[in-house]
């Protein structure tokens, strides 16, 4: 069989929004790579896999739906007989079909099970963003190098962190920023004609369930809180989908208003003064607009205590504070109780528009390196090399 005949078969599993969308990307890309002229050779490729309808929609054909109204894997303690059900579904597959390579993204506690059975078959497999290793549980370092052949890094310094360790890691680019152009010069127009008697706060209590029920809450309470003292305050609140746009209407409390939106991190932090987001990567696509904001995240008060701080590495544990190494913006990780602190510390960032500016300007300028490369092309050109050797 002649090369540009030939059919390339991908695996890619994916278990929640964020890598839906990457990977959604990246079947576009490669659609792109197999028409490429200037690769006449390379033949057709095939995408199959298990993921979300970004996926499905770029032409991925799904085994099943791990992500949206499907069963979430993060939450799998929950639901481990269909945990287990899947993995035996896809180790079944890798093992009978004939697959060039096998592509897992995020959700490491899923994706290990992935790779070691693409092992187990022989297939290369390709870990499309790094497992945060450097932050906690940095033992399983032996276990990714022994399933991973190459790791695609979407933060600057995982490159060398991982390497060395001995994982072949390549920085591609963020997926978040792939088209999307950086305003170096915003900082100075958002806050040219700023009042504090006509703001707009973004709420962004996260994606998952787990998010939602600790986080949901207690921004409504620091968001009437701040109505106290800025009567003429509005709010938005963004939504990954139809579906927890729902959850969060449901769970908005007597007397509470805001606006609702769906996966709009980015344009909806452009369009306000200020936002308080769920921990993730949704604060990269906030400090890309040059909005600051306060990161909150929810944990148990005694497995902090007992376990968390021992297992948690870095000195700041949101992105935005982690890739500039000092506080830029304040975290909150874990909130425990009482949303004062977190008040306190948005009116004075409200009071302070000279502040309010210079986060902006770095926090635009942090992201900006993140930009530079087009992931999902990085990683196609990374495929391809990969199934045709």
């Amino acid at each position: 069989m002649a090369e540009h005949d030939k059919t390339y078969r991908i695996f890619i599993s994916a278990a929640d929004h964020s890598a839906d969308a990457h990977c959604a990307g990246l079947i576009t890309a490669l659609q792109k790579s197999d028409h490429d002229a200037e690769s006449p050779a390379l033949g057709r490729i095939e995408c199959v896999g298990v993921g979300g309808p970004k996926m499905a929609s770029a032409g991925c054909s799904l085994l099943e739906t791990t992500v949206g109204k499907a069963v979430m894997i993060y939450k799998a303690f929950r639901h481990v007989l269909h945990f287990y059900r899947l993995i035996k579904r896809i180790t079944g597959f890798l093992k009978n079909n004939k697959v060039d390579l096998v592509i897992v993204c995020d959700s490491p506690a899923f994706n290990f099970h992935i790779a070691k059975a693409a092992k187990k078959a022989g297939i290369q497999t390709l870990f499309y963003v790094a497992p945060q290793l450097w932050a906690w549980a940095g033992w399983r370092i032996r276990k990714l190098r022994k399933y991973c052949d190459k790791l695609c890094c979407i933060l600057p310094f995982e490159q060398d962190w991982f390497g060395q360790r001995g994982v072949e890691a390549v920085f591609v680019g963020n997926p978040l920023f792939d088209g999307v152009n950086i305003d170096l010069d915003q900082p100075g127009k958002r806050y040219e004609n700023f009042d504090t008697g006509n703001l707009k706060i973004a709420l962004m209590p996260g994606s998952r369930a787990a998010e939602i029920d600790s986080l949901w809450l207690p921004m409504q309470q620091i968001a009437s809180r701040l109505k106290q003292k800025y009567p003429a305050v509005t709010y938005v609140t963004v939504a990954v989908d139809a579906e927890r746009e729902e959850i969060l209407k449901a769970a908005q409390i007597a007397g509470f208003e805001c606006q609702y939106t769906i996966g709009t991190v980015g344009s909806t932090a452009g369009a306000c003064d200020f936002a308080i987001v769920a921990s993730g990567s949704a604060t990269l696509e906030v400090a890309a607009v040059g909005c600051p904001m306060v990161i909150m995240y929810q944990s148990s008060r005694i497995l902090w205590y007992l376990v968390g701080w021992w297992l948690v590495k870095p000195k700041y544990l949101s992105l935005v504070n982690i890739l500039s190494d000092k506080e830029l913006v304040p975290e909150f990780m874990p909130y425990f109780s009482s949303i004062e602190p977190i008040a306190e510390r948005i009116e004075q960032l409200l009071e302070d528009r000279d502040k309010l500016t210079k986060i902006s300007g770095e926090l635009i300028k942090l992201v900006e390196p993140l930009a530079k490369k087009k992931a999902s092309d990085e990683v196609a050109k990374i495929v391809v090399e990969m199934v045709t050797g």
